[in-house]
């Protein structure tokens, strides 16, 4: 004679309900934007000073 298991969910527990509404491409979208409004431009790469050039005196 088998003995039921008991089960992960109690009595009359559905699957997890979506409460919001946003779909898959627009979730992704909106965390690209918001790494890329996140994330600093790079820094600047220092100019070679030319050789004709003359520094203040």
């Amino acid at each position: 004679m088998s003995v039921p298991r008991p089960t992960a969910r109690p009595e009359g527990a559905t699957r997890a309900q979506v409460t919001a509404q946003v779909s898959m491409r627009d979730l992704l979208a909106s965390c690209a934007a918001a790494k890329a409004v996140s994330t600093p431009p790079p820094a600047p790469v220092p100019a070679k000073c030319t050789p004709d050039h003359r520094e203040a005196a």
